[in-house]
């Protein structure tokens, strides 16, 4: 039997979902306004994508969501969508830390084996989510708030910079080792993610799980 899996993208202004069949992307739908839409968008979108590709929703096997770090508001919503969904059909909810998402990226542009994946997000001011991977997906530098600076890719080079952060990041580097990738989030790049943790059952737990926030909404370091 096919596995049918939603895959919801909250993390970021960018309110993004996609439908995958045993690992591989069916469909995804992509939108961003001037300010946070994921509020009035997300449920809307979830229901035009299901109606593209003819699949109801008792037709899923699970749904995968963002974990974070990323806006607050937007994990949140993204996460209480998921849980509903997955309460209501009773199937299984399942985590994707949004920095691994961006590696997705980096990976499909990666030219050598030298190259380091850089995946950062914007944290406000001078600060990023930061996290770097190889060119298999390993993790070389694990996931944490950081200030950042001229000097801070120094020990990653030759890089690739992945995430909504490149502008304020470009500002601060000119080295030709440094490669800025612009492509955008999207719940496409949790497909092949989520289908792997599926079939390892690594489930969230409904009542327990909550975002990858790292720093509180005060700007704490949590």
């Amino acid at each position: 039997m096919s596995i049918f899996l939603l895959h919801l993208e909250t993390s970021t202004k960018i309110c993004s979902v996609a439908l995958s069949k045993d690992g591989a992307v069916v469909d995804f739908i992509d939108r961003m306004g001037d300010g946070f839409i994921h509020g009035e968008s997300l449920t809307l979108m979830i229901e035009e994508v299901l109606k593209k590709c003819q699949i109801p929703l008792s037709a899923l096997s699970g749904i995968s969501y963002s974990a974070g770090p990323g806006s607050y508001t937007g994990l949140r919503i993204g996460l209480s969508t998921a849980k509903g969904l997955c309460f209501a059909l009773q199937i299984p909810l399942i985590a994707i830390p949004t920095h691994q998402s961006l590696c997705q990226i980096g990976l499909l542009h990666a030219s050598s084996q030298q190259q380091k994946i850089i995946c950062m997000l914007d944290a406000r001011r001078l600060e990023v989510y930061f996290e770097g991977f190889d060119t298999r997906g390993n993790v070389i530098e694990h996931l944490r708030c950081q200030i950042i600076d001229a000097n801070s890719f120094n020990a990653f080079l030759p890089c690739l910079v992945v995430g909504d952060a490149n502008e304020k990041i470009a500002a601060l580097t000119e080295d030709p080792r440094v490669s800025f990738i612009d492509e955008k989030l999207s719940a496409k790049y949790q497909a092949s993610l989520a289908y792997k943790k599926y079939q390892e059952k690594h489930f969230e737990d409904l009542a327990y799980c909550s975002p990858i926030y790292l720093k509180g909404a005060n700007g704490v370091l949590l």
